[in-house]
């Protein structure tokens, strides 16, 4: 019973710890610079808001949903990671 108890406070513990992290991660993303294009995908079937954050360095692509009556996300890029890809060609 000693070890169960030992087991469960570790998995507590690490849980809480996993949390504060995950807190730590996201309290040192800046205040977002939002900038909104409205276009079309590539096939052209559906029209697209794609919102750009210039703080973050993010894109993402959003389409309404009539079924649903809301935005759905599409397309999510990571500006950065795009970047750096591109110069190490």
């Amino acid at each position: 019973m000693k070890g169960l108890n030992v087991a469960l406070a570790g998995v507590l513990l690490a849980g809480i710890v996993g949390i504060a992290g995950a807190q730590a991660v996201a309290e040192r993303r800046v205040g977002g610079r939002y900038t909104c294009v409205g276009g079309k995908t590539l096939g052209g079937y559906t029209n697209v808001i794609y919102v750009l954050d210039s703080a973050n360095r993010e894109m993402v692509a959003l389409r309404w949903n009539d079924g649903l009556k809301q935005l759905e996300g599409i397309g999510y890029r990571d500006l950065v990671t795009d970047i750096t890809k591109e110069n190490d060609r």
